[in-house]
């Protein structure tokens, strides 16, 4: 018996030396791949975060570099900019043209202004106190333009930024460093507004080094920081100084926190640079990393414990990080089978895309071609690719409603289009091109006929017949008030889109003509052509996502 006794606690001793040790690997393994995969969120946020205001930047770098600095006081500065910041699809909040003038020019300032139809043209403080012109001893920052446009906003022009507390600094910093300049965190708009950053970019004078004033872009800082993500394993803070910094609630509300001792500090932080700036993101991590590992790690000592056996013991170890090892394997395995599809998949549509491209630029960068009116036929049209390219990333390549390819966003003059038809999904390739043939078809339209009443003058019908097997697409487009000889010429580019592109992309036929009053273009194709059931089925296989064993 007490041999027995002995061999027992032997190997009850053994056991719990076995389960003891199992349950520390558990908790330092638990406990480095919870960290690196913390850290691994953490750096791909991070590289997000730069991303974003890397293109911010840029668009506001293309925007200073397409600007002409006019010779005297201008406002309307934005609008043959329009369609180059919109291009971009950055999320900014506003832009603006802010005019370094001197005193001497404030009053034709204020009569520019009030031409533009500025509801406030007076020249004022920023806080919309008067300022009076001769109490400017020096160059006065005033705001001449503004986009977008609203009701709320056409009172903003005519402030003066050069005495703000935060923009002032930022202006004078920009104009002495000649780059963008990002200022620090304020309200955007009006002092309760939503806290965000602006972002400046000197301009100068056509052929000097005079500076001439600064084009800005707002931005809400809670975009700015992808605040938004639920399922994320951290939580986000811009840190301002050592006692503050800016968090987001679950709303996108960002506020300024004091920070206090005995605070938790945050698990990372990371460094971005913006506006000629660095900022630090501060990272907090959601759960309780080593109250996780040490749960886990007592969950492994008891079944340790429960077995009381070496072999149990040894097993359950073992078995843990076979387990967790296959499981990474077979994950690894289907993230590169799909990796692999999407790669290929992706380097047939950008080779397509650029293909595209290329034909557009060729045909409307022809030789002779007037180059002003080359470069807004080009912009648009790359406009409208972009748009289609949007919406074909937003459903993951398997199409796009019709109806949203003749959005306001997509081609000119949509608000004066009545669109009749049923809310069909057409593949991307039939999608690019019907984007390209609605851009050429609005661009050409004759706006300045009126309609009778509130109706628009063009109307846009398409519907399918026939039995299920051979369904047919039959697209109309009719401009009403027009004539062979008051409608806008179609390009060569457009001719060629209209009659040949367009039809044989969808293996279809088109025909455009004039009634006595109306510009009528059509275009029949069969179903399986527009629908492309093909691409569709091969687009599903790699946008499934890999399932975990």
């Amino acid at each position: 018996m007490v041999r027995l006794g002995f061999l027992i606690g032997l190997i009850a001793l053994i056991g719990v030396m076995l389960s003891g040790f199992a349950a520390y690997r558990v908790h330092d393994q638990e406990l480095a791949v919870d960290s690196m995969a913390l850290a691994r969120a953490i750096d791909v946020h991070a590289s997000l975060v730069q991303d974003r205001l890397t293109e911010r930047e840029l668009l506001s770098r293309v925007a200073s570099g397409l600007f002409r600095a006019p010779a005297v006081p201008k406002a309307n500065m934005l609008e043959p900019l329009r369609s180059a910041i919109y291009a971009f699809k950055t999320d900014f909040v506003i832009s603006s043209w802010i005019a370094r003038l001197k005193p001497t020019e404030l009053g034709i300032a204020e009569a520019e202004l009030k031409a533009a139809g500025f509801t406030a043209p007076a020249i004022r403080d920023f806080d919309d106190q008067p300022r009076e012109a001769n109490a400017a001893d020096g160059s006065v920052d005033v705001l001449m333009d503004i986009e977008p446009r609203s009701q709320d906003r056409l009172g903003l022009p005519g402030r003066t930024y050069d005495r703000h507390s935060v923009i002032g600094p930022m202006l004078a910093r920009a104009a002495e460093t000649g780059k963008p300049v990002a200022s620090d965190p304020l309200p955007l708009l009006r002092r309760t507004g939503p806290v965000g950053l602006v972002l400046a970019s000197p301009i100068t004078r056509e052929g000097s080094a005079e500076l001439a004033g600064f084009i800005t872009f707002s931005y809400e800082l809670a975009p700015l920081m992808l605040t938004n993500d639920d399922r994320s394993l951290f939580s986000v803070a811009l840190k301002v100084d050592a006692d503050d910094e800016y968090v987001a609630n679950e709303q996108g509300v960002v506020s300024l926190r004091a920070l206090k001792q005995g605070d938790p500090p945050p698990s990372l932080m990371r460094t971005i640079t913006f506006g000629g700036r660095d900022w630090s993101l501060s990272y907090y991590s959601k759960k309780n990393v080593v109250a996780r590992a040490q749960q886990t790690a007592i969950i492994v000592a008891a079944i340790g414990l429960a077995l009381t056996g070496i072999v149990c013991g040894l097993f359950g170890y073992v078995a843990h990080n076979t387990l967790r090892l296959s499981r990474e394997i077979q994950v690894r395995i289907g993230f590169e089978r799909r990796l692999t599809a999407v790669i290929d998949e992706l380097n047939h549509r950008v080779k397509n895309i650029l293909a595209v491209i290329q034909s557009i630029v060729t045909r409307t960068l022809r030789h002779g071609a007037d180059i002003d009116a080359s470069r807004e036929l080009l912009i648009g049209r790359i406009h409208a690719m972009s748009n289609v390219i949007t919406l074909l990333s937003e459903s993951q390549w398997q199409g796009v409603k019709l109806k949203g390819l003749l959005e306001s966003r997509a081609i000119p003059n949509a608000d004066r289009i009545v669109v009749n038809g049923p809310d069909i999904s057409v593949s991307a390739r039939a999608a690019q091109s019907l984007s390209l043939l609605f851009f050429e078809l609005a661009s050409h339209s004759d706006e300045g006929l009126s309609v009778v009443g509130r109706h628009p003058h063009i109307v846009v019908t398409w519907e399918v017949t026939g039995e299920e097997a051979d369904l047919v697409f039959h697209f109309r487009w009719e401009e009403f008030n027009t004539s062979a000889t008051t409608r806008r010429q179609d390009s060569d580019f457009g001719l060629i889109l209209l009659d040949r592109v367009a039809p044989e992309a969808m293996g279809g036929t088109a025909k455009r003509y004039f009634t006595e009053t109306s510009y009528v273009y059509e275009l029949t194709a069969p179903m399986e052509t527009v629908i492309d059931m093909t691409e569709r089925d091969r687009t599903e296989q790699f946008t499934v996502p890999v399932r975990q064993p």
